[in-house]
């Protein structure tokens, strides 16, 4: 759904997508509204895509190459289109600038978060600020995908899941509690193997000493592949589609979710903007040093620039008077919620969505993401 998202952005800036990929077994099918000056090989892109993944043949669940590709996509509806071009503001003579003429692309709650759960870390990780156990199990996943795709570890097929459990202590410190891994694997590989490569190559390399029980792994609960056997996989074992599990594009449930997917959605879309911009605001006020731990909430309506609502919860950590905290989030020199300014700010018309379309939207120091900069730590520190 990103790969598309991004091959019309790259033709054609103002692209109005929505888009959402099904897949089940032999099968793939794209639908949504598409509305742009651009043209997409869907299905091109989309055989591209499942063969980068590495589903490349019928016994590892899809092969890319033969598989089939069914797209139904049409025009953006006229009544969304105009919310949109002429916000509510516009229409009634309220707007005042050209950030209020813009209207958000639809209703609902958005969240963002940071935390400084990342610190504990140590050196590499401290800017994520990010839950740790969502921050590992993404880190996890990758390095699956990576011995994988490089030939580390011979057997293993795509599909995969990672899950990490963390106990915290009185102060704070995070021990790690229960680490996951479930692998696709060849019919060859026992579960002797698999245990052997997961904990060599992928647990020990990226599981930071610092987070271990006094009795180092001995005291940690390492599950690999749980069920036993996990030779089927992908679309041939069990149905996907985009939007299916968005906790994992987020926070892993250390904060709330509002219910949008992100994914295959032109930042016109506030399930998308509105919760990267949330998360831009929750990690630059952290990183200034406002709180510890910081959520904000915002609230649409299609059709209107204006957000209908904002709030924050500092979980008890704020290092500054709360109506400080506030008061910086409703100062537009400083923050701008309408969906029109934070397209702008944050440069958000380019194709940056295929690369956060696994391994999480946030927390990702490995890319250059707009929404994760802390560009504004000193405008915020001056402010406070």
């Amino acid at each position: 759904s990103d790969a598309i998202l991004d091959d019309l952005l790259v033709q054609d800036p103002g692209s109005r997508v929505a888009v959402e990929t099904f897949a089940v077994t032999g099968l793939i099918l794209v639908g949504g509204e598409v509305t742009t000056e651009g043209y997409s090989d869907v299905s091109e892109i989309v055989r591209r895509v499942i063969l980068d993944v590495g589903y490349n043949s019928s016994e590892v669940g899809l092969d890319g190459m033969s598989c089939g590709v069914a797209v139904a996509i049409n025009k953006q509806s006229s009544d969304i289109a105009g919310g949109v071009d002429a916000s509510m503001e516009a229409r009634l003579g309220g707007a005042l600038d050209d950030f209020d003429r813009t209207g958000a692309g639809d209703q609902g709650l958005m969240f963002g978060y940071a935390c400084r759960d990342t610190d504990w870390l140590g050196e590499g990780h401290e800017n994520a600020l990010m839950p740790i156990p969502i921050y590992l199990a993404h880190l996890l996943a990758r390095r699956l995908a990576e011995i994988r795709k490089t030939g580390s570890a011979q057997g293993l097929r795509p599909d995969g899941k990672t899950q990490v459990t963390m106990s915290y202590g009185k102060n704070g410190a995070p021990r790690l509690h229960t680490v996951l891994v479930s692998s696709q694997h060849d019919p060859h590989l026992e579960t002797g193997d698999i245990e052997k490569i997961v904990m060599e190559q992928i647990f020990v390399p990226v599981i930071p000493g610092a987070i271990l029980p006094k009795k180092g792994w001995d005291g940690v609960i390492t599950l690999v592949n749980p069920s036993g056997r996990f030779v089927q996989g992908g679309p041939f074992a069990d149905t996907g589609m985009t939007g299916r599990k968005i906790i994992v594009d987020s926070y892993g449930g250390m904060a709330r979710h509002g219910g949008g997917a992100f994914s295959g959605k032109d930042p016109t879309k506030v399930d998308r903007s509105g919760s990267y911009y949330a998360r831009y605001v929750a990690k630059n006020l952290v990183a200034a040093g406002a709180a510890d731990r910081l959520e904000v909430q915002v609230a649409y309506a299609i059709g209107r620039a204006n957000a209908l609502s904002l709030s924050f919860n500092d979980f008890g950590t704020a290092k500054v008077p709360l109506d400080r905290i506030y008061e910086l989030l409703l100062d537009r020199d400083i923050f701008d919620f309408r969906p029109a300014a934070i397209i702008h700010n944050l440069g958000l018309r380019r194709p940056l969505y295929s690369q956060v379309a696994a391994y999480g939207h946030f927390g990702r120091t490995d890319l250059d993401l707009p929404w994760e900069r802390v560009d504004l730590t000193e405008k915020i520190k001056s402010a406070l």
